[in-house]
This record gives structure tokens, C-alpha cells and sequence, in this order.
């Protein structure tokens, strides 16, 4: 089965609709692959602090009026967690058991925070989403991961949360076209870059 390497951060909201909007668009066409290979970028050693559920409010806000009205429903800013270094080590533990249980693993781990407020900085919760689905539980070196990962994305020039990776091309946030200013974010979907993406991705090598 061939692989779509992603480098994304678990609390980042552009991710959690890019990659939904990927797995839907591939589910649409009626294919099974290629799957989802998510690879730890941890925005806060990245920046150099954690991000906090109030700064995400407004981009939330922006992503549910103006392109995803059905996802972030149980966004909580006051549950939001302190760090996703361990969510993060969850999907490394969950991809030691296959690429599939990997991919169901970042996405649910996504849905509990974004879709239900759950605070997937407590390693008992994330423990016990990996043994609700099969797998698991963190080890010590799935940690060692995640920190070898957020190094190897530094090596291969990653610009943020989501980057995908089809062979050395990146596309960096395919699905979004997002801008900012003083007056709040103005989002919509890239049609273009989404289209050029899935070109890649999609077209048997």
C-alpha cells in the first residue's frame, strides 16, 4: 500500500480539516490508498511555546462559518491541551501495529480533541484511545520519535502544519487558502492547490 507522508501538529485545526478533506476525497473516488503516514510536527518546539486553546478560537470561528460548518462542533479553548507531545507519541505507537491502524489513530486522536473536547495532553487518555482502538500502548521510544521527527522535518525544509510529502515535492496546506489581518482570518478552499495536489498524489506512479 503506498504511503502520504504528512508532518502535522495534532491540536492544529488546518490540519485536522486537510486531512479529513484528503481521507473524504479519497473515500469519494473509491480508493483505499494511498494511506495517511502522519509524521510528529510539534508546533510548540517549533515556536518555542505551546499554543493555547484561546488563540485558536478565532480560527476555528473562521474555519467553521467559511469552509467546514460540520467539524470543530466540540471544540473546548478551556480543555485545550497543555502540550500534544503525547498525543503525538500515540501515533507513533498506533503505526507500530500497520499504516492503517496509524492513520485511524491520528484521526481519532484529531477528533477527540477538535470534535470533543477531550485534553489529549493526559497520556491516560491518550492510552486509552490507543486501547480503544487495538493498539498501544506508548512507549518510551515513541517519544524519541516524535522529538527525530520534529528534527527530520527541520532537515527537509517543512513549513508548517500540514506539509505533505509526494517523493521530495512538499505541499504545504493544499486544501486551504488562508489569509490574516488586523480584521480576523479570511479562509476558503484551494481549489487549484488541492487539485494540483491530489494530482500527485493520486496518479498511479
Amino acid at each position: 500500500m503506498r504511503l502520504l507522508e504528512v508532518f502535522a501538529d495534532v491540536a492544529c485545526p488546518f490540519a485536522h480539516v486537510g486531512l479529513r478533506r484528503f481521507v473524504d476525497e479519497r473515500a469519494a473516488r473509491g480508493l483505499d490508498g494511498p494511506l495517511l503516514s502522519i509524521r510528529a510536527w510539534p508546533l510548540e518546539l517549533v515556536n518555542g511555546s505551546p499554543m493555547t486553546g484561546e488563540s485558536l478560537v478565532p480560527k476555528i470561528a473562521a474555519l467553521r462559518e467559511q469552509v467546514s460548518p460540520t467539524r470543530f462542533g466540540g471544540f473546548d479553548p478551556g480543555q485545550f491541551p497543555t502540550t500534544t507531545l503525547p498525543a503525538m507519541a500515540g501515533e507513533v505507537a498506533a503505526r507500530r501495529h500497520g499504516d492503517a491502524a496509524g492513520e485511524r489513530f491520528g484521526l481519532a486522536v484529531r477528533d477527540a480533541l477538535f470534535e470533543h473536547g477531550v485534553d489529549v495532553s493526559d497520556e491516560a487518555i491518550v492510552n486509552a484511545l490507543l486501547d480503544e482502538h487495538g493498539v498501544g500502548p506508548v512507549q518510551p521510544a515513541d517519544s524519541a520519535a516524535v522529538l527525530a521527527s520534529h528534527r527530520d522535518g527541520i532537515a527537509r525544509g517543512v513549513k508548517g502544519s500540514p506539509q505533505f510529502f509526494v517523493g521530495s515535492e512538499g505541499f504545504f496546506c493544499p486544501s486551504l487558502d488562508i489569509a490574516h489581518d488586523e480584521g480576523g482570518y479570511e479562509i476558503s478552499f484551494d481549489v487549484d492547490g488541492f487539485t494540483a495536489f491530489l494530482s500527485a498524489v493520486l496518479t498511479p506512479s
